[in-house]
This record gives structure tokens, C-alpha cells and sequence, in this order.
């Protein structure tokens, strides 16, 4: 394309023309890459939850809960750190930790 014929207006014009064309294709190829993500994470069985939590990398930062209590649904556990007495209970009683999981 020869840009040297056009006027100063009809290159402002242009300019504008392909701003909103950039916006547009970055918008579409943000919307594909959460798409595709979604849908590895669904192939793989990770919580939309869980996936964003591990996207959140920082001190400072919460950290969800990865595993909970049946018997207490308010003791929850990140999988960080010494485990809880409930769930040291839970696994000496022989029982998996998989099964705490949220």
C-alpha cells in the first residue's frame, strides 16, 4: 500500500482505521487464549478455581483452599504448611487425602 498519495486527513482517517482494528484483534485474541485455556483446564479436570489461584504468584497473596473437612465445612486447608490436626486424623484413621480435596 502507498501511503505518499494519501492527504494528512485521509491518513488520520486511516490511523483511526487501524487503532480500532488493533483493539478489535487484540480483544478476539484475548477471548481465544482464555478460550483455549478454559478448555485445557477442562481436559485436564482443574477447577476454574484452582487455575486462577495458581495463576497468582506473589507474597502476600491468599491462597484458596484446596481441601476441606467434611465433618467442618468451615476448616479449610491450602496444602501449605503443617497440616491440620483434622486432616492428620483424617489420613492416620487410613483414609486418602484425595478425598478432602474441594
Amino acid at each position: 500500500m502507498d501511503l505518499s498519495n494519501l492527504s494528512a486527513s485521509e491518513l488520520r482517517n486511516l490511523q483511526e482505521q487501524v487503532k480500532r482494528e488493533l483493539k478489535k484483534r487484540e480483544s478476539q485474541d484475548l477471548q481465544k487464549a482464555k478460550d483455549e485455556i478454559l478448555a485445557i483446564a477442562q481436559r485436564v479436570g482443574l477447577p476454574l478455581k484452582e487455575l486462577i489461584a495458581s495463576n497468582s504468584r506473589g507474597k502476600g497473596g491468599t491462597v484458596a483452599a484446596r481441601f476441606r473437612n467434611p465433618g467442618d465445612s468451615g476448616q479449610q486447608w491450602t496444602g501449605r504448611g503443617r497440616q491440620p490436626k483434622w486432616v492428620k486424623d483424617w489420613v492416620d484413621s487410613g483414609k486418602s487425602i484425595d478425598d478432602l480435596r474441594i
